[in-house]
C-alpha cells in the first residue's frame, strides 16, 4: 500500500470515541428522516416502554422487551442499508437478483417484528389479563 493510499484510509478512519459516536448519531438521524417505518418502529416503542412502566415489568421482562426492541430496530437500519447498497450497485436499475437481496433483507425485519410481538404479547397480556382479573 503506497504513501497516497495510507493517507486516504486515514482521511476515512475515525480519530477518537467521539468522532466515532458522531457518525452513529448522524446515522440514526438519517434512518430517521428517511425511513418512514423507522419512526413507526420507534412509536412503538415508546408505547411499550410506557406501558411497560404502567404495568410494572420485572428485570426479566424489560430484558425481553428492550431485546425485542433493539432487534426490530437494528433491522431495520440493516434493511435501510442493504436497500441503499443495492440501489447504489444497480443504479436503481431493475434486476432479479437485487430484488432477492432487498426482498431477504425486509423478511429479517418481518421475522424480528414477529419476534417482537410474540414477546409483546406474552409479557403485556400476562399483566393485563392480571389486571382484570382482581
Amino acid at each position: 500500500m503506497d504513501l497516497k493510499d495510507k493517507e486516504q484510509q486515514r482521511r476515512w478512519k475515525n480519530h477518537n470515541f467521539c468522532q466515532s459516536l458522531g457518525h452513529a448519531l448522524t446515522g440514526l438521524k438519517t434512518v430517521w428522516l428517511d425511513e418512514r417505518n423507522f419512526r413507526f418502529d420507534t412509536a412503538a416503542m415508546i408505547a411499550a416502554i410506557l406501558l411497560g412502566i404502567y404495568l410494572k415489568l420485572d428485570l426479566n421482562e424489560w430484558l425481553w422487551l428492550c431485546w425485542s426492541i433493539i432487534s426490530v430496530l437494528a433491522s431495520e437500519i440493516w434493511n435501510t442499508v442493504i436497500e441503499n447498497i443495492v440501489d447504489l450497485v444497480t443504479k436503481f436499475h431493475s434486476d432479479p437478483l437485487a430484488k432477492k437481496a432487498k426482498d431477504m433483507a425486509s423478511a429479517a425485519v418481518l421475522l424480528n417484528a414477529i419476534f417482537a410481538l410474540i414477546v409483546g404479547t406474552i409479557i403485556f397480556g400476562v399483566k393485563i389479563w392480571q389486571l382484570f382479573a382482581r
